[in-house]
């Protein structure tokens, strides 16, 4: 078996482990003499794995008692439009924009209330993130919402916002289970599963239970976190085999690595062998702010477009895959999300070595 490094944004890869644990299981899960990819969602069978998803889900994450989880249709896109539908009681809310997924969001918030850019680093190209000290929020906004990781732009929040009593949402597709978190700072997190969880099609959302139950009455049902949530995310056919890899990722981290805490040591050793290379070369060059940096998303530039395409043509000739940046940004981005071995960063930085040493 020969398998690459794959650097993609999302869909992303997979712990090798997890992938064997569903090939085995794939024709039969347990005895049950099926397939979860065939099974009744009101079998027996699947209420343990969804039951037992969820339940590893609050261990790993260490969820409050009196936090929800649901899982949705959709991807975090589908959120965009059921955060406001279900959170925006006042007919307002407060925005940050510092990339093209928070742009999205309050574009399609905006749909349902009025929605308040408290701050934007369009200016700055989003190779940062705004001075959260210094934010001014809107009297009677609903909440506050962010991106908290920025896949394209390859920047996050070293620091939250104080919201007070004012709900943050925050929208965690490219960094959730990276590292600990503390869920009590939040309102809401949602995130799409497709670049650090399980395969592409669903989000999960965690959210504080006094914050469910005040829809707008025209939510359609599917976006209605009370509706969802209250049928236990059987309200209808669930992403079972989406629902099943999410609990195998997180039984992975439970027991393989060893929870969050250990994840981030991993993670922050990773990217820090890829920025210290990225900080010394006078060939590439990181465009985001250091301060400001993802731990996920690495994003650099070559000194020509046509040198970022030949670099990304033969990293793939050596196994180093979808490392071409977003069509928006060009350049490179090296996702490096937990399934990133360090080897598989550390063969990249041996080839921009080589690609440096060839072309500079």
């Amino acid at each position: 078996m020969a398998r690459v490094f794959n650097f993609s944004a999302g869909p992303s890869m997979l712990p090798l482990p997890v992938l064997q644990k569903a090939q085995a299981e794939l024709c039969e899960y347990g005895s049950s003499g099926q397939s979860v990819l065939e099974m009744s969602h009101r079998s027996s069978w699947f209420e343990e794995i969804i039951a037992n998803t969820e339940a590893s889900m609050r261990r790993v994450l260490n969820v409050p008692d009196n936090y929800k989880i649901g899982f949705f249709q959709g991807g975090a896109s589908a959120q965009f439009a059921a955060v406001p539908l279900n959170l925006m009681g006042t007919g307002q809310a407060d925005y940050i924009v510092t990339g093209q997924f928070s742009g999205k969001a309050a574009k399609e918030a905006a749909k349902y209330g009025k929605v308040n850019i408290i701050a934007s680093t369009k200016e700055q190209n989003f190779t940062c993130i705004p001075d959260v000290d210094a934010l001014t929020f809107t009297p009677g906004a609903s909440y506050v919402h962010i991106c908290q990781n920025n896949t394209i732009y390859g920047t996050r929040y070293a620091k939250l916002p104080n919201t007070g009593d004012v709900p943050l949402v925050a929208d965690m597709s490219s960094c959730i289970l990276s590292e600990p978190v503390d869920v009590s700072k939040y309102g809401l997190i949602y995130f799409g599963v497709q670049k650090n969880v399980a395969p592409a099609g669903m989000a999960v959302v965690i959210v504080r239970e006094d914050l469910l139950g005040h829809a707008r009455p025209d939510t359609p049902a599917m976006l209605d976190y009370a509706t969802i949530i209250g049928a236990n995310s059987m309200y209808n056919t669930p992403p079972c085999f989406c629902i099943y890899m999410t609990g195998l990722v997180l039984n992975w981290l439970e027991n393989d690595v060893g929870g969050l805490a250990a994840m981030q040591r991993r993670n922050e050793e990773k990217a820090a062998l890829l920025y210290d290379y990225l900080d010394g070369s006078h060939f590439f060059h990181s465009p985001a702010q250091k301060e400001f940096r993802s731990m996920m998303n690495v994003t650099f530039t070559s000194p020509t477009p046509e040198l970022d395409k030949a670099f990304c043509a033969e990293a793939a000739k050596n196994g180093l895959v979808n490392l071409k940046g977003h069509r928006s940004v060009g350049g490179m981005r090296a996702s490096i999300y937990n399934a990133m071995s360090k080897e598989g960063v550390q063969a990249l930085v041996e080839f921009m070595k080589a690609f440096e040493a060839q072309h500079a």
